[in-house]
């Protein structure tokens, strides 16, 4: 089978070149070969273990992490399959139930009908916002865990239909930016101001108090530094949490 250039390669696997230049870098996937002028090049092998990396980074296991499991699971691809197709089923089932829980409350809000409080949170997975939360304390320090408890306080009291028109207002600036993105503006570019104003803003109402300059850089460390993250705005669009992260910090820079 002909070996794929790293160009090719990040072509057919959605990847950038530059990621694929880091995970040899760091020794996660190495080239195959390298040719006589220098290029890397990819066989069959290299690209089944980055079908691998790329499984585990879509699990939000992070890069140090996915280099140990790939030396502990051993040759046995298929069983390493079946695995991942384990987990992404459950996934499947929870996110099932999590779009079922916001049809429900859409069509609550949208005919003022009555909805039982326990029904909003249908598909919610205890386990995994406690890890989630977990790591915001472990990376961050205490403190983190009071502002926590104060986000969860103060979006109880907004109520159901305040907690939609505040995901509304995040999904518009959203689609901002990654428009912005899109048509190649640049992240300090002034133009994007208003819309990180008003996405600043809205940390704060979900923070329930008000968001620094230096708070607001370090959410951009954050959203940069957690595989939930940043698989949530690649999601949105390819390589928008970097360009996110860089106009946040921009837009706070003096």
């Amino acid at each position: 089978m002909k070996e794929l250039t790293v160009k090719q390669l990040a072509v057919l696997s959605g990847v950038t070149v530059r990621t694929l230049h880091h995970y040899d870098e760091i020794g996660l996937l190495k080239p195959t070969t390298i040719a006589a002028n220098g290029y890397r090049l990819y066989g069959r092998e290299a690209w089944l273990r980055l079908q691998d990396i790329l499984l585990h980074r879509e699990l939000g296991v992070p890069l140090a992490e996915i280099a140990r499991l790939l030396d502990t699971q051993g040759t046995d691809r298929v069983a390493a399959l079946r695995r991942h197709r384990e987990t992404l089923a459950r996934e499947r089932e929870r996110f099932g139930a999590l779009i079922a829980t916001i049809d429900r409350t859409i069509e609550t809000l949208e005919d003022n009908t009555p909805m039982k409080p326990a029904d909003l949170y249908k598909g919610v997975s205890p386990e995994k916002q406690a890890e989630y939360e977990n790591w915001l304390i472990e990376k961050w320090g205490p403190q983190a865990h009071d502002d926590i408890a104060r986000a969860k306080a103060g979006l109880a009291r907004s109520g159901p239909e305040g907690q939609a028109k505040a995901m509304e207002e995040l999904r518009n600036v959203e689609t901002a930016l990654a428009g912005a993105l899109a048509k190649g503006t640049p992240a300090s570019d002034p133009t994007l101001r208003p819309f990180l104003e008003r996405h600043r803003a809205w940390v704060a109402r979900m923070w329930d108090r008000p968001c620094p300059p230096e708070a607001y850089a370090g959410l951009a460390a954050m959203y940069e530094s957690h595989p939930d993250f940043r698989a949530r705005y690649e999601a949105i669009a390819p390589g928008f949490t970097d360009y996110l992260c860089s106009a946040m910090r921009a837009y706070v820079s003096p």
